[in-house]
């Protein structure tokens, strides 16, 4: 088995998780939701990188990388990662994970509890 590790870059606002370093986003799908109360944005770039890594896990060569950020009363999320090959479709995969009211709803209720 290969390092279980993620690197965790932090910034003023913002929390980066990737697998590898250098970040990078051969495919990236940005997506804004509210979040009304403080939430711990490290918990929730681990909460998405999981549900993006569920939907495109069979995708080969694909490495997840999140990125979250505190944008006023907003959190911006970019979400994708590194792809060895061909996409086929992960854009929309990625968009209706990060659209899911359902998801972005147990995402923030994770990330308050971490707080």
């Amino acid at each position: 088995m290969t390092n279980p590790r993620w690197h965790i870059l932090r910034e003023d606002s913002a929390v980066t998780i990737a697998r590898q370093l250098p970040v990078r986003f051969d495919l990236a799908v940005t997506a804004r939701f509210a979040a009304p109360h403080p939430v711990s944005l490290t918990a929730l770039a681990h909460q998405i990188r999981q549900d993006i890594w569920r939907a495109l896990q069979r995708l080969r060569g694909f490495s997840p990388v999140v990125r979250v950020a505190q944008a006023g009363a907003a959190i911006a999320v970019e979400a994708g990662g590194r792809c060895a090959g061909p996409t086929g479709g992960a854009a929309d995969r990625i968009a209706m994970v990060l659209d899911s009211p359902s998801n972005r709803q147990r995402w923030l209720a994770h990330a308050r509890r971490r707080t």
